[in-house]
C-alpha cells in the first residue's frame, strides 16, 4: 500500500503543475538569471561598501596612532640633549658651591672647562656660532641694531651685541650687531 500511496502523490504533483511552453520557460530562466545577477550585484555593492568603511576606519585609526606616536617622539626627542645639559648644569652647581674653596685661577679654569663641555654638546647637535665681527653685513645671518662710527669700512660689523647661531646650516638666531657707517670715530 505504501507504494500505491506514493505513486498517487506523484500523479497528483504532475497534474497540479501548470504546463508551460518552451518559449515562456526561456523568458522565465532569463528573468531569474537577471534577478540573480541584480541580487549578486547588490550583494557585491554591499560588500564593497562594507570594505570601504573598514578601510576608512583602519586609515583613521592609523592616522590617530601616527599622530600620537609623532607627538611622543617630539616630546622625547630632546631627552638625550637635556640629559647632557643636566651634566653641564651640575658642573656649574659644583663650581659655584660656596664650600668649594677655590682661588681665582682654578675657578676660571673650571668655568672654561664647563664652557667647553657646553660647546661640545651644542656641536654634537649641529649648532655652531655665526662668526660676525669684522665680517660684511649679511641680513640673512645678521640683524643690525645700530650704525656706529668705527675704524672699519662701511657695512662691516663693528660690534657683536648678541651671538647668532646656525643649526645644521640653518639660521636659528641671527647675530645682533652694530654695523660700521664708514665714519671714523671722533677722538676725545
Amino acid at each position: 500500500m505504501v507504494t500505491n500511496k506514493n505513486s498517487k502523490e506523484e500523479k497528483s504533483k504532475v497534474k497540479t503543475e501548470p504546463e508551460v511552453d518552451s518559449a515562456s520557460t526561456e523568458v522565465t530562466k532569463k528573468t531569474l538569471t537577471l534577478k540573480e545577477q541584480v541580487n549578486l550585484c547588490k550583494q557585491e555593492i554591499e560588500d564593497l561598501k562594507d570594505k570601504k568603511l573598514r578601510i576608512a576606519a583602519e586609515f583613521e585609526n592609523f592616522r590617530r596612532r601616527s599622530f600620537h606616536e609623532k607627538a611622543d617622539w617630539i616630546k622625547n626627542a630632546t631627552e638625550r640633549l637635556i640629559l647632557e645639559l643636566c651634566d653641564v648644569r651640575d658642573n656649574f652647581e659644583r663650581a659655584l658651591d660656596p664650600e668649594n674653596k677655590q682661588d681665582g685661577d682654578s675657578f676660571k679654569k673650571g668655568i672654561e672647562m664647563i664652557f667647553q663641555q657646553l660647546d661640545n654638546v651644542l656641536k654634537k647637535e649641529g649648532v655652531s656660532k655665526i662668526e660676525a665681527l669684522e665680517e660684511n653685513f649679511d641680513p640673512i645671518f645678521h640683524e643690525a641694531l645700530a650704525h656706529i662710527p668705527s675704524q672699519l669700512e662701511e657695512n662691516k660689523i663693528a660690534a657683536v651685541i648678541q651671538n647668532g647661531y646656525l643649526m645644521n646650516d640653518k639660521v636659528i638666531r641671527p647675530a645682533r650687531v652694530a654695523v660700521s657707517n664708514g665714519e671714523k670715530p671722533k677722538k676725545k
